[in-house]
């Protein structure tokens, strides 16, 4: 196994939260081999680049983000994984001075096959044209395990616990991508749970490409909510915080946990995509508005204080004016934390792609604009909600944006800051009361600490 003392490699992530994860994993593998995470924006030895293919535009930065590297160094080794490579690697390999191409599996060689293209592209024996090292995603494949990240700098941690999706929503590519539902063991989810509270994080956010589906392949009753169950048992001084569910698959068992342990975060990101079943019917969601609406009640009447947090795709195919009003006059009349609004695009081989009645883009510009606008003022308004209360803040670190304070994220997904004067030192990593005092620009919170 060679080592690379030295040598500089630089890592640029585009997409979710998985892939975040999964390139600070990849780190800490370069990092164990002898190599310097040096930024992107430098000069390196390699160019590591972990695409999205989610939309048109994240395949378009993908390629962007590509041509940089390789104009900034052009001696250096170019890799490019992830969704995009998955789906579109010989694509990708037509980049001239793209070296090597791996997808969403047999990542954890990665570093193997970099030294390997290193070493042959000194000699000159690496083809010009560079190795598709794609592997097919099929019913065999296992959850891949990476290493867990190590960053002493933060106190927040994704503990990635289940891979692939079987829903297949017709204007989706993860499928295609990422392959169907994987998920880690029980046993190793508490395992890695317990190492990142160990090693000093204090809010681990259980993630995946369809996490609520975690427990599936599995069998033998195992299920998110059982696993939550288990995992809330652990020792330690530190709290959960779900990543995206599905609606299908947000049952009363699970806003019960939510509800009675302290341990798991009052907040939900729950994808509505659109307020129009006839929209729905059209994307493959298995789910009403009206059903959306009484879940978004069923949650707030459980968990009081809760943060529900939403996606939005507008201008589907087919999606006419009183479409979209249905899906603006819904999210009016819910109180959401905040949305996350996209703008529809074609993804190749998907079913979305071939339908009729593509919406223009200026539609689509002027139904995401609007939407943005309430995103703002629901955001605005659920904050305002919290002023007066005393709120348990995880905090973060010192405040980059106002100088002098400290700034955190309360367990309901709302930012705080409070003057560092209050609390000189040794605060960074700990829980702490903080009263809310206003809201600063747009949901922002400022308080000052509280002596427990």
């Amino acid at each position: 196994m060679v080592e690379q003392q030295g040598k500089r490699v630089a890592f640029y992530t585009l997409g979710c939260k998985v892939n975040q994860q999964e390139t600070a994993s990849l780190m800490k593998l370069f990092r164990k081999r002898g190599f310097r995470v040096v930024d992107f924006k430098k000069d390196a030895d390699v160019y590591i680049i972990n695409t999205c293919a989610v939309t048109h535009t994240a395949a378009q930065k993908c390629r962007q983000v590509i041509r940089r590297a390789i104009g900034r160094s052009p001696a250096a080794v170019v890799a490019v994984l992830g969704c995009y490579s998955q789906v579109a690697a010989e694509e990708v390999l037509s980049i001239p001075g793209v070296d090597l191409v791996v997808g969403t599996s047999g990542r954890s060689r990665l570093v193997e096959l970099v030294s390997e293209a290193m070493e042959k592209k000194r000699s000159g024996e690496w083809p010009a044209k560079g190795i598709n090292a794609v592997e097919a995603l099929d019913g065999s494949l296992d959850f891949e395990q990476l290493p867990l990240p190590d960053d002493p700098r933060r106190t927040r941690a994704f503990l990635k616990i289940e891979d692939g999706c079987d829903q297949f929503c017709t204007y989706c590519t993860v499928p295609y991508a990422r392959g169907g539902v994987r998920s880690l063991h029980p046993d190793l989810v508490q395992e890695r749970l317990s190492e990142l509270v160990c090693a000093g994080y204090r809010e681990v956010v259980l993630t995946g490409v369809h996490t609520s589906a975690y427990g599936k392949d599995l069998g033998g009753g195992v299920n998110l909510p059982r696993l939550l169950r288990e995992l809330v048992e652990l020792p330690g001084n530190f709290r959960i915080r779900l990543s995206s569910v599905e609606p299908a698959e947000v049952t009363e068992e699970l806003l019960e946990l939510l509800a009675t342990s302290p341990r798991l975060c009052r907040h939900l990101h729950i994808p509505l995509q659109s307020g129009d079943d006839e929209i729905l019917c059209r994307m493959n969601r298995p789910y009403t508005a009206e059903e959306y609406r009484k879940l978004f009640h069923l949650a707030r009447e459980m968990i009081p204080g809760i943060a529900i947090t939403t996606d939005v795709l507008v201008g589907f195919p087919g999606e006419e004016e009183r479409h979209f009003q249905n899906t603006f006059n819904l999210i009016a009349t819910l109180p959401f934390r905040d949305l996350h609004v996209f703008k529809y695009s074609p993804r190749p081989g998907t079913p979305a792609a071939a339908m009729p009645e593509q919406v223009a883009p200026p539609v689509k510009d002027r139904r995401s604009s609007c939407l943005r606008r309430l995103a703002d003022e629901l955001a605005a308004s659920f904050a305002r909600r919290f002023v007066g209360e005393t709120m348990t803040v995880l905090v973060e670190r010192r405040s980059r944006k106002r100088q002098g304070w400290w700034e955190g994220l309360t367990d309901n997904y709302l930012r705080v800051f409070f003057p560092a004067s209050q609390r000189k030192s040794g605060v960074r990593g700990e829980f702490v009361p903080v009263r809310i005092l206003e809201v600063g620009p747009r949901d922002e919170l400022q308080g000052e600490a509280v002596e427990n």
